[in-house]
């Protein structure tokens, strides 16, 4: 793998030691704007001001401070963060195995690809076993200064790690004030869903879906640089039927056309 390794450390389970390298799973393609002085268009710059003495800051000057009282920051060494994360900033105990399926989509946060390091045949042991039971080791570790859970699995032949969130961090529905519906749906409303959803089933193909958003500002950026006048154009708006009945009944219509 050409890419840069961003973490080394081992994966235990039980008296197995799995030395491994992290790689970043994803990249953002994420346009990226600075912000600009709109007057000659100059990019702005971010000082770092001490509020007491209203001067600017050098980075050598700077540490990490809590808040422990209103206007009053407890400072933390940097060692002393170190230390709080004990092994778990290299180390990842897989204390128990859960089914992979069984994860909420909910708890995930990021993924990454744990490569061998120094030893294949550890790396090879576990990366079988998980790939054969289906199943995910659930452990702990500390990374830019925060644990977290994660969850490790087998994914197209790579263990894979993912960051999860804890449980305290996911919001609950039913927490939300969903307003409750004045009747509920009929049988024959359902069954057009249904049906409406059968139809437009497929096989999920990541592949298939681009970034249309990030496509138009690249045109657009491209058309202003060439000094072009861009077009644009406004969100057309879709006529809906007033009631639930009508639109399903006009969307299986619409649906049966296009079959």
């Amino acid at each position: 793998m050409a890419a840069r390794s961003i973490w080394n450390g081992t994966l235990n389970f039980g008296l197995v030691k799995v030395p491994v390298k992290l790689y970043s799973a994803t990249e953002s393609h994420t346009i990226r704007f600075r912000e600009v002085h709109a007057k000659d268009g100059a990019p702005l710059e971010h000082r770092r001001m001490c509020s007491a003495e209203d001067k600017e800051v050098e980075y050598g000057e700077i540490v990490k401070g809590y808040e422990v009282d209103e206007d009053e920051y407890l400072v933390l060494d940097p060692e002393e963060i170190k230390a709080a994360a004990g092994d778990r900033g290299k180390v990842v105990n897989l204390d128990e195995f859960v089914d992979a399926e069984d994860i909420d989509p909910v708890f995930f946060e990021k993924t990454y690809y744990a490569g061998f390091r120094d030893d294949p045949e550890p790396y090879a042991l576990l990366q079988s076993a998980l790939e054969k039971s289906e199943k995910a080791g659930i452990g702990r570790f500390s990374f830019h200064k925060r644990e977290y859970l994660v969850a490790v699995r087998s994914r197209e032949g790579v263990i894979t790690l993912h960051t999860l969130k804890f449980h305290d961090e996911v919001v609950r529905g039913e927490e939300l004030k969903v307003p409750a519906a004045k009747k509920a749906p009929s049988k024959k409303e359902i069954s057009m869903a249904d049906k409406l959803i059968e139809g437009l089933k497929e096989p999920f193909d990541p592949g298939q879906y681009k970034d249309e958003y990030k496509a138009a500002v690249e045109n657009l950026i491209e058309a202003k640089a060439k000094g072009s006048k861009p077009r644009l154009d406004k969100a057309k708006k879709r006529s809906t039927p007033d009631d639930l009945g009508s639109a399903l009944e006009a969307s299986l219509e619409a649906q049966g056309a296009k079959s």
